[in-house]
């Protein structure tokens, strides 16, 4: 079997469309279908069938597929191996950090994986969970950091790696913290709420537990990014939770304080790798880091900090 027909039929069937994975890959349409024609060929059967103008795998496809999928699995996790053996340390790392991870938490987990036995040179990417997959999964990147584990139904395999967890904390602009800290969690009841995105796993979790607080919160912005939520919450638009192990990051300049802290609500940060055994040392630098880090402030103190 050629194994770069093979690879053009993974790109295909995960792009699900030719002329997608022909951008993705940067060839032509028709040198991708014809070089799926001959994996055909040579296989003795169609991977991909016509279903109106869309193309579907056919049962053999689903099998090839599978197959696809771990054989580059672990064709990227021995480049990995190889490459990065301790005779050979890596002289890029390349990290996908999603926009939901606080700058800080990001900054220290990677922090020494540059600062190693020798020179590293860090090339970091943020953008949004399933955009960096994507990358993964092409191996542009060596490994995601995100607040939450390998999305379900996800086609390549990866290995979820837990970093910690965290409680949360509820932040508010320093002026308008004395008159609500005092009765937390309720206070809630009294402020515009800014929250992560629908998608982001702190406000799935959040959720629920408003629900049994019997918060009816009034949400006056959705942000991917936590940064800019943050941002709208120093200006005075409203009160906004953030992981309480990244709390020092937000409240360091004195502009903002705490309102109240839960452990009810977890969030918990992974990191997402081809690897299934870790042998990267950069990825290694990273989980030490994670390790290290103390616990996140104690639960349900209230009042400005």
């Amino acid at each position: 079997m050629n194994h770069k027909h093979l690879f053009y039929f993974w790109q295909v069937a995960k792009a699900g469309s030719v002329a997608r994975a022909a951008a993705a890959i940067n060839v032509t349409p028709q040198t991708l279908s014809g070089q799926i024609g001959l994996l055909e060929s040579s296989l003795g059967t169609e991977l991909f069938a016509r279903q109106g103008r869309n193309i579907v795998l056919t049962e053999a496809g689903k099998m090839a597929l599978e197959y696809a999928d771990e054989l580059f699995a672990l064709s990227a996790e021995l480049e990995v191996m190889i490459k990065h053996h301790p005779q050979g340390r890596p002289t890029e790392f390349r990290v996908g950090v999603s926009d939901a991870v606080p700058k800080s938490l990001a900054c220290t987990l990677l922090e020494p994986a540059i600062r190693g036995e020798q020179p590293t040179r860090l090339a970091c990417r943020e953008w949004q969970l399933d955009r960096l997959l994507a990358q993964l999964a092409v191996h542009e990147l060596d490994m995601v950091i995100s607040d939450g584990p390998l999305p379900p139904g996800f086609s390549v395999r990866a290995y979820n790696h837990r970093l910690l967890d965290s409680g949360v904390s509820f932040l508010v602009a320093r002026e308008q913290a004395a008159a609500h800290a005092a009765d937390f969690p309720a206070c809630l009841n009294h402020l515009p709420l800014l929250l992560p995105g629908e998608d982001s796993t702190l406000r799935q979790s959040l959720q629920p537990w408003l629900e049994r607080k019997r918060i009816g919160a009034r949400v006056v912005g959705e942000f991917d990014d936590t940064a800019l939520m943050a941002t709208f919450g120093l200006r005075g638009v409203g009160a906004f939770p953030i992981a309480s192990i990244a709390e020092a990051e937000f409240v360091a300049s004195g502009e903002l304080a705490v309102l109240g802290r839960t452990t009810e609500v977890q969030v918990s940060y992974f990191a997402i790798s081809v690897e299934r055994r870790l042998t990267h040392p950069s990825v290694l630098a990273v989980i030490e880091a994670a390790q290290r880090l103390g616990n996140p402030p104690e639960a349900d103190k209230s009042g400005p900090n």
